[in-house]
């Protein structure tokens, strides 16, 4: 496949490419520069699903498809911009955009929760409940 250039047995000649370990394609299809490719599998559902799960499963796919192409920081900045938007804003405002941040992390947890192991569940849980004490916290306060 690639000609050894004559003095070093190792040493390939100019213009040619270290072979990675596969032969032609491989079993994934190549993604453009910078996005990851989907899971495997062929589907977002889970099985045996309750109708409830089910809806909002196919109702959100392509939202997580969406979420999953961008950048891996674009999410995490935009909840954080909610997060400092509520912190600055404070009062009625401020819980407004706590509560939508709240919302946002409910349905993340609730799309996630079967496949999530018990310490991470009760760390979504906790941080649900975190935010919503400070929007109430927000709004008693004014």
């Amino acid at each position: 496949m690639y000609r050894v250039s004559k003095g070093h047995p190792n040493r390939r000649s100019s213009g040619q490419r270290r072979s990675r370990g596969r032969s032609g394609g491989g079993s994934r299809p190549r993604t453009p520069a910078g996005r990851r490719p989907l899971p495997r599998g062929d589907t977002f559902a889970t099985p045996d699903a309750s109708p409830l799960r089910s809806w909002i499963e196919r109702r959100s796919a392509t939202l997580l498809v969406f979420l999953h192409r961008l950048p891996r920081w674009v999410p995490l900045v935009l909840m954080l911009a909610l997060l400092a938007a509520a912190l600055l804003v404070k009062g009625v405002v401020g819980a407004v955009f706590l509560v939508a941040l709240a919302v946002i992390l409910v349905w993340l947890a609730f799309v996630s929760w079967p496949m999530l192991r018990p310490g991470d569940r009760t760390f979504r849980v906790l941080a649900i409940v975190v935010v919503l004490a400070g929007a109430a916290y927000f709004t008693v306060t004014g």
